[in-house]
């Protein structure tokens, strides 16, 4: 985001290992949301806040934005040369840019900026589109931009997008039956792999659990993850603590963290994950959930 924002972003706060895992749960709260007119050039209004800061990981997270794109505004046209960012819109739609070609995409879905590669987005509906934003970068803490002066706001547009995107579509996954040894046959896709990623980012991945599905207990020595509720409710449990994990609740499993997940609702338990390792891993060795 535009420098304004970077004392907000580079907050010091104890790492989230430090907290109960009831507390290290974060929660999308609208109410919070700071309003920003004109970020990085771009057209009308965004409210949003850091739902984690990057201190809340030890790899190179920067941030985790969430909030709202207004109708008729976006973040204009910009570059990142030292960070990837991912912009996700949770419904609605937006048009994306990426390297000056612009298309309409429906959420809920995201598309990675990569690093060197000129982005925008725009929402040119009548109604808030709800939007998360995470970046990683080359170096801890490192951020920067320059922007274009470009709102993108009257971009032509391409109907069939020139640059890479993810749907998050249930339609498109696939059963694992009892994932890491849980109960239940749980639904997935590894929605974006690791190839696509200059920095360390290692992937993002969508996970569905039935009602009284759970995963199984697991661990990564060399990635750290950040999950997000797209819907439902359930239980977290990490290490050996346990706590409730619902609609718009965020997460960071930490190095070396046990975590498991179970659904205990009575509709599905929708969730977004994003990796990010330590060092860019050998492509060979990244394994699926």
């Amino acid at each position: 985001m535009k420098r304004l924002l970077i004392p907000m972003l580079l907050l010091v706060m104890p790492l989230a290992a430090r907290d109960t895992l009831e507390k290290r749960i974060v929660r999308a709260a609208p109410d919070s949301y700071q309003s920003r007119k004109g970020v990085h050039h771009g057209a009308g209004e965004l409210r949003f806040g850091t739902l984690l800061p990057g201190s809340a990981f030890s790899t190179n997270f920067v941030f985790v934005h969430r909030g709202e794109i207004q109708p008729k505004s976006g973040i204009g046209h910009h570059f990142h040369n030292h960070m990837e960012e991912m912009f996700f819109i949770l419904d609605n739609e937006a048009q994306f840019t990426i390297n000056g070609r612009t298309s309409r995409i429906e959420g809920p879905a995201s598309v990675p900026c990569r690093m060197s590669n000129s982005h925008a987005i725009y929402n040119p509906t009548d109604r808030p589109t709800q939007w998360m934003n995470i970046a990683v970068s080359t170096r801890k803490g490192k951020y920067d931009a320059f922007d274009l002066g470009d709102d993108r706001a009257a971009a032509p547009l391409d109907r069939i997008p020139v640059f890479i995107s993810a749907r998050f579509d249930k339609s498109l996954l696939k059963p694992v039956e009892k994932q890491h040894g849980g109960r239940g046959t749980v639904l997935y896709r590894r929605a974006l792999a690791p190839e696509v990623f200059y920095t360390n980012w290692s992937y993002v991945d969508h996970l569905v659990l039935p009602p009284a599905v759970s995963t199984g207990k697991k661990r990564h020595a060399g990635v750290e993850e950040f999950y997000y509720v797209l819907d439902g409710s359930g239980v977290a449990r990490v290490n050996d603590e346990s706590a409730p994990f619902q609609k718009d609740d965020g997460l960071a499993i930490l190095l070396n963290d046990v975590h498991s997940f179970e659904n205990t609702g009575n509709t599905d338990l929708e969730l977004i994950i994003v990796g990010v390792a330590v060092e860019k891993w050998d492509l060979d060795t990244v394994e699926e959930q």
